[in-house]
């Protein structure tokens, strides 16, 4: 079926990046189940665009407003003010659409961070850039009221995040359905940073200049532990996925963390840690059990392996990422 292109078109004439007349070649490019992302060739080089989708593309019934797109947007403006490589150029909205434009980073040059990982590349200095990084457009937002009153999101983070990950995987585990509910409830009652919500190697660009962040569209006014926890539940997970590998992603794991909690510093670090340590078990059996499961964890013996670190987590929380660590050693 040949994709509709004139939406597209349209939105780029809204943002005053091409004429009506221009009819320059769309093409589709992979990506992640939320939206729709494709190139366009303009006469001065290729764009993205990306338009956000109000059903996803999962297997179970899983939708999220589509305004969501204006808030990444956003998102990615304003971190670009704090670390300018961290993220790709925004050139255009169309709000009234649901879309907007940024700049096309070629792959040669920005290979994504999960292909790497999952083809042996295990860069530490990357996995520390992403906990710096992640740091610094927390550090830079935490407390600012202003930015809080503009990512009032509670009403897409929760259906796209919480709900998919830790509320849909409590319906499947009744044993951890009032933990997880309440991991639910504190991470909502956190207010303290501008947080990304998807931080994850698939979304990861490893660039000549350190990390770049893509899709920002679960971004939300809250609890940066979230982030942290995101993005290291994904490390944990590739040891199953890459078994010869899993010492350098565990070194991964601690260099992130490591370099994350350091720059820290507009709270305890012990606060945020636990918060992330308590979060990462609910995630694990997310990505098992929950809306979204990973593609690449296949046999029931591996999901087992999982669900049995994470129950157990669950059921008797630690205080920190190095006790979450050495739970998740025990078992491989």
């Amino acid at each position: 079926m040949q994709m509709e292109t004139e939406p597209y078109l349209a939105a780029l004439v809204h943002m005053g990046l091409a004429s009506v007349a221009d009819r320059p070649p769309v093409t589709p490019l992979t990506g992640g189940v939320s939206s729709d992302i494709v190139r366009v060739d303009l006469a001065g080089g290729p764009v993205c665009i990306k338009r956000a989708l109000p059903k996803l593309k999962v297997e179970a019934d899983w939708r999220a407003p589509v305004e969501r797109s204006r808030f990444e947007c956003q998102w990615m403006r304003i971190a670009a003010a704090i670390a300018p490589d961290a993220v790709p150029r925004v050139l255009g909205e169309d709000a009234r659409a649901g879309m907007f434009a940024m700049e096309f980073l070629p792959p040669e040059r920005y290979p994504v961070w999960k292909a790497q990982l999952r083809d042996g590349v295990v860069d530490v200095n990357t996995a520390a850039e992403v906990g710096n990084r992640v740091a610094a457009i927390h550090r830079a937002t935490a407390g600012r009221l202003d930015i809080a009153g503009k990512f009032a999101t509670d009403h897409i983070f929760h259906p796209i995040r919480l709900e998919p990950y830790l509320s849909a995987t409590a319906a499947k585990h009744p044993e951890c359905a009032e933990r997880l509910e309440s991991l639910v409830r504190v991470t909502l009652a956190t207010k303290r940073a501008l947080v990304h919500g998807d931080v994850s190697p698939k979304n990861i660009l490893a660039g000549p200049r350190g990390p770049v962040f893509l899709d920002a569209e679960c971004a939300w006014y809250g609890d940066p532990a979230f982030d942290l926890a995101f993005c290291l539940n994904h490390l944990l997970l590739k040891c199953i996925w890459r078994p010869q590998w899993s010492g350098r992603y565990l070194d991964c794991y601690e260099a992130l963390s490591h370099t994350y909690l350091r720059n820290a510093d507009w709270e305890a670090n012990v606060d945020i840690e636990a918060r992330a340590a308590h979060l990462l078990p609910g995630l694990l059996l997310g990505r098992i059990d929950g809306k979204s499961p990973v593609e690449y964890i296949t046999e029931d013996r591996d999901r087992e392996k999982v669900r049995r670190l994470a129950i157990g987590l669950l059921r008797f929380p630690v205080p920190s990422l190095r006790d979450v660590l050495a739970a998740w050693r025990s078992e491989l």
